[in-house]
């Protein structure tokens, strides 16, 4: 059942994110850049065991971040994917400040939530700035790395449409290892066993290559979903930066 909602969750997150583009156009993306990073955070804190391997959850949700930045960066450039990425910064921000805001208060004797708001935020606070420092890093470089790869293959094959799988995988392919490594040596080292830890590595990596390569066709999707409603596209490869 893990593995069938694992793979599931590929097209109920990125569909639902193509959905937001459809809908809302470049706010709809901003949008859902938000959504992902607060409920990513949370849904990390799962542990699950799915193709034989224990791991952690957050992993789709993540990638559906890289997965924003790229359809900006392909339709509106540089500037307005690392805006998202912004977006995603203080998002993580605002969120850890209230949920730590909430566990200030004296539950009522007939609460029956705060001992499960404490399960749960009690441990944010070190996620959260794990996830937030690795997300600046990572999405910074993603946007990045996406321009550097297009401005190559404008140069050496003259086509500024082609080749969108190879910069959409090449950037997103280096920046999620750097993301799997120093997300959860930050989240997770002395918290679990140095076996865990490198379990947690190798299968979120391998997820994150799964999710890389599954999120290509989106992309072209919602470029067509662009030029069908005549979203502004940027031409001008000196405009991406």
């Amino acid at each position: 059942m893990n593995e069938l909602l694992l793979i599931g969750s590929i097209f109920v997150i990125f569909g639902a994110e193509l959905a937001f583009y459809k809908l809302f156009a470049k706010s709809g993306l901003y949008v859902f850049t938000a959504i992902a990073t607060i409920a990513a955070n949370i849904e990390v804190l799962i542990f699950i065991k799915a193709f034989g391997l224990d791991m952690t959850l957050g992993n789709v949700l993540f990638a559906a971040t890289f997965l924003c930045t790229d359809i900006i960066s392909e339709v509106y450039g540089a500037r307005e994917a690392r805006k998202a990425v912004t977006i995603g910064i203080i998002t993580n921000i605002t969120f850890v400040i209230f949920a730590q805001y909430w566990l200030l208060y004296t539950p009522s004797k007939i609460d029956t939530v705060m001992p499960h708001m404490h399960g749960v935020f009690d441990q944010v606070p070190r996620i959260m700035i794990a996830s937030l420092v690795v997300y600046i890093i990572v999405q910074y470089l993603d946007v990045f790395l996406y321009h550097k790869w297009w401005k190559l293959t404008d140069k050496k094959f003259g086509n500024h449409r082609k080749y969108l799988w190879f910069r959409n995988n090449a950037s997103t392919l280096v920046s999620q290892f750097l993301n799997t490594v120093l997300f959860n040596v930050f989240a997770f080292y002395g918290t679990v066993s140095t076996g865990e830890l490198m379990s947690f590595i190798f299968v979120g990596y391998i997820i994150f290559v799964a999710t890389s390569l599954a999120d290509t066709p989106f992309v072209y999707l919602a470029r067509k979903i662009s030029e069908k409603g005549k979203f502004v596209m940027v031409s001008d490869p000196d405009a991406r930066n």
